[in-house]
């Protein structure tokens, strides 16, 4: 028991950059709870209300795996009987892991495709199939390090040529014109992408695509098709690479960029004001974001082009990912309080100190009525 808390301790001093790997928390306390989350570090939550015992495993996107570890930590804190393991090799992974019946949930940074639910209706049992629960969204950070500039702003068509090895320098004239009075250096660009299948990308292409056509070319897709640049793998892998490496740019979740004291890019977006990426201005941007699934299937399809002032386009929704029907008896009810945990007050508002958005209240409350029907 002790060497557990050290553990536990330990994985979250080292911050966002650091943590890897799989975390495997063995709860050690009451079933009765108390108090708010408020920093998602130490309090007990009284949304939680455990259920089920035995290890529940799951895995896929890094981008939510910051949020991932202090939802372990604050539910582990209270179910005793529950060990709750999360890695995050990546949603493409997540998937592949989840349809081959490994996991009883996987994380996903961008919803099921047609072909990925039909693969779901072998796993899930008794007519189901796999379903998208929206559960974290927060804006993808477009993280760079070019030396004396504190205040880069840059916009979509922009963005797709230095990502498509368009753009190679930082004094290129493009840039220069969106920044008039920035001392940019005559320095290579150095353009990072994840090596494994990411919802990241997914979600970084879809915005280039839908906000810049005409620079983009590149259907949107979890597995990099840009030219030229450099790949790493996971959100980590990209935040390390930006921030040794002078000259370099890359994408990942917000709080890696907050956690490695990363500068960010501003969008401009046609609204009067460059906008940053920030939970309050990615939650403006998911507000207008619309249901497209079907039925208890709550995948969301985000406004890219937005000039609303004040919303950063380039956000992501991270969504669990679970059968609506047919789960495994034996991880059934610790997925169903786990994720009704995750999706409460309490567990969405302890992401905010980390860089992420809350899930607005309309799709929220659809969360959690379709997390109490699952079976």
């Amino acid at each position: 028991m002790k060497l557990q808390r050290k553990n536990r301790v330990r994985a979250l001093a080292v911050g966002a950059l650091a943590v890897s790997g799989a975390l495997a928390l063995t709860a050690c306390g009451s079933d009765d709870a108390s108090g708010s989350s408020g920093s998602g570090t130490s309090a007990k939550p009284a949304s939680i209300k455990c259920e089920g015992k035995g290890k529940l495993l799951a895995s896929g996107s890094s981008a939510q795996k910051n949020a991932m570890d202090v939802w372990v930590q604050n539910y582990s804190g209270v179910c005793k009987d529950t060990e709750i393991n999360y890695q995050d090799p990546g949603s493409g992974a997540g998937i592949t892991t989840f349809l081959q019946g490994q996991t009883a949930f996987a994380g996903s940074d961008s919803p099921l495709k047609p072909e990925e639910v039909e693969k779901s209706k072998k796993v899930c049992k008794d007519g189901g199939q796999a379903i998208n629960l929206p559960m974290v969204g927060g804006p993808i950070a477009i993280g760079y390090h070019v030396p004396g500039v504190e205040n880069l702003v840059l916009d979509a068509p922009t963005l797709a040529k230095i990502f498509d090895s368009e753009i190679t320098n930082w004094n290129d004239a493009e840039i220069k014109k969106l920044n008039p009075d920035a001392k940019l250096p005559d320095l290579k660009i150095q353009a990072f992408h994840r090596s494994d299948d990411s919802g990241t990308t997914d979600n970084l292409t879809k915005y280039l695509k839908g906000a810049a056509p005409d620079a983009w070319k590149h259907e949107p897709a979890k597995t990099w098709a840009g030219k030229g640049g450099q790949a790493a793998s996971g959100s980590s892998g990209l935040a390390a690479q930006v921030k040794q490496n002078a000259g370099a740019i890359s994408y990942f979740e917000l709080s890696y960029a907050t956690a490695g004291k990363i500068s960010t890019v501003k969008l401009n977006t046609g609204a009067k004001e460059p906008v940053e990426a920030n939970v309050d201005n990615a939650s403006k941007a998911i507000a207008e974001a619309k249901q497209v699934g079907k039925g208890n299937d709550l995948a969301l399809k985000l406004n890219y082009t937005t000039k609303a002032e004040g919303a950063y386009p380039l956000t992501l929704v991270t969504y669990e990912i679970a059968c609506d029907k047919g789960n495994k008896a034996e991880t059934l009810a610790a997925t169903k309080s786990f994720l009704t945990y995750t999706a409460s007050a309490d567990g969405q508002n302890a992401l905010k100190a980390l860089g992420y958005a809350p899930i607005p209240t309309e799709i929220v409350e659809k969360v959690r009525k379709t997390v109490a029907s699952l079976s």
